[in-house]
């Protein structure tokens, strides 16, 4: 079964996907829409993660990334059942203790919806402001990894010996709600293909079109036979912009659009190539027309995906 989820507006206003009501909205869209996607069946909704952007960077980032910890424990209490997902936490900006405080926190005020998505990072200049070595990034997030799953799993006083981080005798409390919180990477590099095979419970491609999805599925498949792994691994997608519906506005040459038939066609092919999660971005002018997609692609696009 294909299950699916977005990205939330507001939250961070790239240039590469914010639309242009977002720069004025605020808390009150935010919680409509996670209470929108809460309502229509929604798996998730997810933030990302930025500390600070460099002045370069920020005509085509925007400086607006709202902490991910803070934005889904506000959204936490405002919707009942959707998963709380970081697309991604740079966890290697921060020590994984801290890491594991916030999102262990989150995970026991939301009764078990967290699903922690972690990446390398790509700002040089927030690595360096923090003291953290950019080029090494990879190596600190295999090791981050793993300490991660120390500190969230079920010991109250976790152990982790590591070659740049360790601890022992050190309590967290409250626990996580979940056994096992899920750990989905991200990343389409080679690098992030091997870490999400060998290390991830899921894995959040950045950008991946489809006709490449196939080579890196059976990529991610193959090292985690070669290595004995056998429990199953979420494997996710970014869908093409989406408007469900004629549009009466240009929408853009890239915009999957039309009447729900076409896109429950389109979108099927995500599924015959071993997909199980899609991340859908709708295009809109204004949260009401965000909120009405939403509630379209859930009622007549959505349940036919596996018929």
């Amino acid at each position: 079964m294909v299950t699916y989820g977005m990205q939330l507006p507001v939250q961070s206003q790239s240039a590469l996907y914010a639309e242009p009501w977002e720069a004025s909205a605020g808390p009150a869209d935010l919680v409509g829409i996670a209470r929108t996607a809460d309502r229509a069946g929604f798996a998730y909704v997810a933030v990302c993660d930025h500390v600070a952007i460099p002045r370069r960077l920020a005509a085509a980032m925007s400086t607006v990334w709202y902490d991910p910890v803070a934005t889904l424990s506000y959204l936490a209490a405002a919707t009942e059942r959707v998963r709380l997902l970081s697309h991604v936490a740079v966890v290697g900006l921060r020590h994984p203790l801290i890491t594991a405080k916030q999102y262990a926190t989150l995970d026991h005020l939301s009764a078990g919806r967290l699903v922690l998505g972690v990446g390398a990072g790509h700002v040089r200049e927030e690595f360096e402001v923090l003291g953290v070595d950019f080029e090494r990034r990879g190596t600190l997030l295999d090791e981050t990894v793993d300490a991660l799953r120390a500190a969230l799993g079920p010991e109250e006083f976790p152990r982790f010996a590591g070659e740049r981080v360790a601890f022992d005798g050190l309590g967290q409390r409250p626990r996580p709600a979940q056994a096992r919180v899920p750990l989905w990477i991200g990343g389409s590099s080679p690098a992030a293909v091997r870490r999400a095979a060998l290390k991830g419970d899921g894995w959040l491609p950045q950008g991946d079109p489809r006709d490449r999805l196939p080579t890196q599925i059976a990529k991610i498949r193959s090292l985690r036979a070669a290595a004995g792994i056998t429990e199953p691994i979420e494997i996710g997608a970014i869908t093409e912009p989406l408007y469900v519906g004629d549009a009466s506005w240009h929408v853009g040459g890239r915009t999957l659009t039309g009447k729900p038939d076409l896109l429950v066609e389109s979108l099927r092919a995500y599924g015959a190539m071993g997909v199980d999660q899609i991340q859908v971005r709708f295009r809109s002018r204004s949260r009401a027309e965000l909120s009405d997609q939403m509630s379209a692609f859930a009622a007549d696009v959505a349940p036919h995906l596996d018929s």
